[in-house]
């Protein structure tokens, strides 16, 4: 069972995710906050294996909550909820040690996935967040880069024919869903093939993984 506290200055948001996190029934929502002081007082008193936090609230934000939640003796999985998809926000989520990033529009199905996602130890940025990290720190791979290329080349070739095309259509930005419906794969299969090929490339979330495939002229 994943502990789950949800915190948001709204109530209605919390109550929508409550309704929807436990419609899974591997997931618990043990306790709600309204501020980012009480994320860190309710999470030092509840031991949550996952915090879904809001980053824009009145008092102490998000990214401040984030900052010391990392810092317990047992540090939560921090997921980020926004309205916003602004680069900022997203630089300042990760460097606040945040290991998810969504946006409030995200599919309940994939919020639930999310969830998981984070409690497994891997990291998970929205769809659309992928795209735009890509599109900024993904460098093409011109002529006078060839040695750079070929390395990030030799370095996906430990991946198999069916996980080098799940790669690249992370690459491309498609969530788990849109990826099993483009290569007609169940989702949770394509998620096991996400899995295994960060465990193959070392690295601990997809954003990294599809930068490198970037990076190899892959996509």
């Amino acid at each position: 069972m994943i502990r789950t506290l949800l915190v948001d200055d709204e109530l209605l948001v919390r109550s929508g995710l409550r309704m929807i996190l436990e419609a899974d029934p591997g997931i618990e929502v043990v306790g709600e906050g309204s501020d980012g002081e009480e994320a860190v007082r309710l999470a030092e008193e509840l031991g949550p294996d996952v915090v879904l936090l809001d980053i824009r609230m009145p008092g102490t934000d998000g990214l401040a909550a984030a900052a010391r939640l990392s810092t317990l003796s047992r540090p939560p999985r921090v997921v980020l909820l926004t309205t916003f998809d602004l680069d900022e926000y997203v630089h300042a989520a990760l460097r606040a040690g945040a290991v998810g990033f969504l946006l409030k529009d995200t599919p309940p199905r994939e919020l639930i996935n999310a969830v998981h996602t984070v409690h497994e130890g891997h990291a998970m940025l929205a769809p659309s967040v992928t795209k735009r990290m890509l599109e900024r720190f993904a460098s093409p791979a011109p002529a006078d880069s060839a040695a750079g290329r070929s390395e990030a080349v030799e370095r996906l070739s430990v991946l198999s024919d069916r996980e080098r095309q799940v790669l690249v259509a992370v690459a491309e930005g498609k969530s788990n869903a849109e990826v099993g419906r483009a290569l007609d794969m169940r989702e949770t299969t394509v998620k096991a093939h996400v899995s295994r090929i960060l465990a193959k490339l070392e690295m601990s979330n997809r954003v990294q993984a599809a930068i490198l495939a970037h990076d190899a002229g892959w996509a």
